[in-house]
Formats: C-alpha cells, sequence, structure tokens
C-alpha cells in the first residue's frame, strides 16, 4: 500500500482542523466538551446504523441515536433517575417496536444491534466525558483536559504511525481476513509513535506520569487502538463496505477516525483512575 497524495493532503487538512477543535474543547470543558462528544457519539451511531443496514438489518436509528446522546448525558450529569428512566424506556420500546414491525423477520437482529450500538459508540464513547470529570478539581489544577487529550494523543499516534510505516513498509499482512491493508510493519510504526506520542505527554502537558506510566500505556494503547481499528474493519468486511461515511475527508466517516478512541479512552481512564489517582500520586474532585 502506498500513500496516495491526494488522500495524504486531505488527511492533513482535516487533522490541522481537527485536531486544535479537539484540544480546544478538551480544555474548555463543561457544554461545548459535552456537545461536541455528542457529535462523534451521534454521529458515529448513524454511521454504525447505516451500515449494519447495508448487511440486511433494520435497527431503530433514531431511538438508538436519542439513547446514544442520552447515555453521555447521563455520565456527564452524573446520573439521576430520569436519565436512567429513559434509557430503561428505550430498551423496553425497542423491543416493542419490533412487535409492530409487520414482517416480524430477523427481530433479534434488528433488537440486538439497536442495542450493540448504544454500548458500543456511545458507552464507550462516554469514557472520554469520565476522563474529563476525573481530572476535574486535582490537586495540580483541573487536569481534564490533560487526560482527554492524553487518550487522543495516544490513539491518533497510533493510527498515524500505522498508516505511515504500513504505506511505506508494509509487506507482512496482520490479519489479512479482518483488514487486507494492515500489515505487522504499520504495527510497529503505531507501537513506536505510540510510545513517543507518551513520552512527550509526559514532558508536556502530563507531568503526572512517571516513566513506569509512560511504558505501560505506551505499550498497551496502541494494542487496544489496534484491536479497536480490526474490530471495525471486521465490521465493515462483512458488509463490504470501505468507509462508514465520507464525513471527515480523507479519513472516510466519524466512526472510521474515532473507532481506536472508543477503545483507547476506557483503557486510560480505568489506568489514571485506579493506578495514578487512587495511589494518591493526584487528588482530585472527579
Amino acid at each position: 500500500m502506498s500513500i496516495e497524495r491526494g488522500q495524504l493532503r486531505r488527511r492533513l487538512l482535516t487533522a490541522a482542523v481537527g485536531i486544535p477543535v479537539v484540544i480546544v474543547c478538551s480544555l474548555l470543558g463543561g457544554l461545548a466538551f459535552l456537545l461536541a462528544i455528542n457529535l462523534v457519539i451521534g454521529f458515529g451511531l448513524y454511521e454504525f446504523y447505516l451500515m449494519m443496514e447495508a448487511k440486511g438489518i433494520r435497527p431503530r436509528k433514531a431511538v438508538g441515536v436519542a439513547a446514544g446522546l442520552v447515555v453521555s448525558w447521563y455520565v456527564y450529569f452524573q446520573g439521576g433517575v430520569f436519565s436512567g428512566l429513559f434509557i430503561t424506556v428505550v430498551l423496553f420500546g425497542v423491543m416493542v417496536m419490533e412487535l409492530l414491525r409487520v414482517d416480524g423477520e430477523l427481530a433479534v437482529f434488528h433488537i440486538s444491534t439497536t442495542i450493540f450500538g448504544v454500548f458500543y459508540v456511545a458507552w464507550l464513547g462516554s469514557h472520554i466525558i469520565l476522563l474529563r470529570q476525573l481530572g476535574e478539581g486535582a490537586s495540580a489544577g483541573d487536569l481534564g483536559g490533560s487526560f482527554v487529550i492524553l487518550a487522543f494523543s495516544l490513539a491518533w499516534a497510533t493510527d498515524t504511525g500505522a498508516f505511515f510505516f504500513g504505506s511505506l513498509f508494509g509487506r507482512r499482512k496482520l490479519i489479512p481476513r479482518v483488514s487486507p491493508d494492515k500489515s505487522l510493519e504499520g504495527a510497529i510504526g503505531g507501537f513506536g509513535a505510540a510510545i513517543a506520542a507518551a513520552l512527550v505527554a509526559k514532558a508536556w502537558f502530563a507531568p503526572y506520569l512517571s516513566l513506569v506510566d509512560v511504558a505501560v500505556l505506551g505499550l498497551a494503547s496502541p494494542v487496544v487502538a489496534i484491536v479497536g481499528d480490526l474490530v471495525e474493519s471486521l465490521m465493515k468486511r462483512d458488509v463490504k463496505i470501505k468507509d462508514t461515511s465520507r464525513a471527515l475527508p480523507g479519513h472516510g466517516g466519524m466512526l472510521d477516525r474515532f473507532d481506536s478512541v472508543l477503545f483507547v479512552a476506557p483503557l486510560i481512564y480505568y489506568y489514571l483512575r485506579f493506578v495514578v489517582v487512587e495511589s494518591g500520586r493526584i487528588a482530585t474532585g472527579g
């Protein structure tokens, strides 16, 4: 696989716009941050449901997207009986709506796909919000934005390293039955880029990381990032599409760009929470 100049130009232009937006929203927090994550979750869920329709499954798109957004609000506002009630109603509603479908065929697929999309995109994506909240009120200042940027940095560094190394040096296929374009060399490049990103993060905006943290996250993040990328590739290959949409020039769809983040954000959240925060190295109000 070689790098096509037009695609590379589009990727760089999209990154030049998208990365500053991610940084600014992460640092601002508040409703601007929530709305930005809602955009990712809502659009990503819609792309997921369109992808499933290409397989002949008919999920309840509007209900699923609404439920996914409420999951993120539930997390942001730290629970609440009304959000929990809404999610419960949605789960019941999806099943009851299947009773009204005329043909009644593949009901279990329609129901399970609608609900799986909420967990896959919305619940995993809501860990970005949990990261922001974990760092609020930290003894060293508001570190929530730093936690979020760390997750994006490691996920996208893996993607970028894998893309360039795979394009330039890729020879041996990683898992060809899942994704014929992904190579072992690309994966190695992703690991190298993630470790470099972790070191830069420690020196620049994440001094709370020890060298052990850098090593652990620099090695674990590319593992889950690559798994997240392969999981989405598996689904796209199953439904025989290349990109989930053309929303982001040079990158494909929202889900194509954030598939690795959906897996890296939970890793970073639970590591920081149980290893860094609860060890007492950082005192937070999150």
